[in-house]
């Protein structure tokens, strides 16, 4: 492999995993930087916001913007991919591949070896990594070497008919091209930044020769994210073909899946158990990222007739309510939640519905110094997500840039491991 790390990001909205493995110098000019998490270039990516209407690109547009023109194809991968099949354009080789790909089913209607590699598949976006990295294989055996990948959680223990059968379909594809795999749930405030997102990180390595027990404590992602192990360690055996994960895994339907939050893989065979995180070091706050009050419009100030419903949404509640449809009465409940954000806390978890100045239990709240309730603006919602303040703020509207960050990584993630990876590359 050449010294430089040439790197595909897929699924790739507003750039996280760029700016975390190239690193960055602020746009605005503001000094500050984020240093390359080592000798990584990103060469390739793709973005595609469906149902495809150009009104609907406005994180393709984005990217671009920050990283010049032509730097992301914004075309439907599956296209992309069928057009590169049909020799009618080419993707350049990589040597890794990253991409924080969206939920969905990701069983398969058929044996693999009868549907022509990933036809007769019912999830879409999973099968396009899992082709992409075929594309680059069949072009170079040196391609494709290591991939990184974000995920919400709940993938390692959907669906809840039968748990952790979509992890063990993904581990299945993965180790069926060679790579052995480690993962790890991930809070980001529990690391030092201001704002708690959990999720999954998988890291993969092809023709790779792990010592698993070792790699299960010492792995370029447990190295990035210190742990101690909470439980013994299982063992899980992952179907060689996609299908018969389809079909068999956990056919017992155990309600709690055999994956736990962290483990390994190789050559089909798994380790995990759950751990904890080991941190001593300063933690984030949501008050890091506040804005002077000079920088925020009126119109993310809460008036005083919303505040009711503001406090009422966040509050803890038991109710009797009725389905419309067939007149079921049945009690809802749901625990209070701090009204408002408490500013020396990390954040709660940014959602893609942050935008839009209507009460909801969801949005963060906060008290300024003079008393009055607001909504976070933009540039704090970037900067909670690791990017440089204003990275968004390149047209798009309010409502759109919150979208982006609801959808995008804690950029100082990948960001560490990548660095802990390059310690491996030396």
């Amino acid at each position: 492999m050449s010294e430089e790390i040439k790197i595909a990001e897929l699924f790739a909205g507003v750039g996280g995993f760029r700016l975390g493995l190239d690193g960055y110098t602020d746009p605005n000019g503001s000094g500050m930087s984020l240093p390359a998490a080592g000798p990584y270039k990103t060469v390739w990516a793709n973005q595609w916001e469906p149902p495809g209407s150009n009104a609907r690109q406005f994180a393709a547009r984005c990217y671009e913007t920050r990283f010049g023109e032509g730097s992301v194809v914004n075309e439907d991968i599956h296209k992309v991919l069928d057009e590169v099949d049909a020799g009618e354009r080419d993707v350049p080789s990589v040597d890794m591949v990253v991409g924080g790909f969206p939920c969905q089913d990701y069983s398969v209607a058929r044996p693999l070896s009868q549907a022509g590699g990933i036809e007769g598949k019912k999830g879409v976006l999973w099968w396009d990594i899992y082709r992409f990295l075929q594309i680059q294989i069949s072009k170079s055996s040196e391609n494709a070497r290591y991939c990184l990948f974000e995920n919400v959680d709940r993938l390692l223990k959907s669906p809840a008919s039968q748990r952790g059968r979509d992890f063990s379909i993904i581990l299945s594809c993965l180790s069926s091209l060679g790579y052995s795999v480690e993962w790890q749930v991930i809070n980001s405030g529990e690391y030092g930044f201001p704002q708690r997102r959990k999720r999954v990180y998988i890291f993969a390595e092809r023709n790779a020769s792990w010592n698993q027990r070792v790699r299960l404590f010492d792995g370029v992602i447990a190295r990035a994210f210190p742990i101690a192990k909470t439980e013994e360690i299982g063992t899980v055996s992952i179907p060689a073909d996609p299908y018969d994960a389809t079909l068999h895994f956990n056919e017992e339907r155990s309600k709690r899946s055999p994956f736990r939050n962290r483990g390994v893989m190789a050559d089909g065979k798994v380790l995990t158990c759950d751990v904890e995180e080991v941190y001593d070091g300063r933690l984030g706050c949501l008050g890091d990222v506040i804005v002077p009050a000079s920088e925020v419009p009126e119109s993310f100030y809460v008036p005083d007739e919303q505040l009711p419903k503001w406090e009422y949404l966040k509050g803890s509640k038991r109710e009797e309510r009725v389905n419309k449809k067939t007149g079921f009465t049945y009690f809802y409940s749901e625990g209070s939640m701090a009204y408002p954000d408490l500013l020396e806390n990390p954040s709660r978890t940014i959602l893609t519905g942050e935008g839009g100045s209507g009460p909801s239990r969801f949005k963060h709240i906060i008290k300024t110094e003079d008393g009055r309730m607001r909504r976070l603006v933009p540039d704090e919602l970037d900067q909670l997500q690791g990017f440089p303040k204003g990275w968004t703020n390149v047209g798009m509207t309010d409502g759109h840039r919150a979208f982006c960050m609801g959808n995008a990584l804690v950029v100082g993630i990948p960001h560490r491991i990548g660095c802990e990876l390059a310690k491996d590359l030396d």
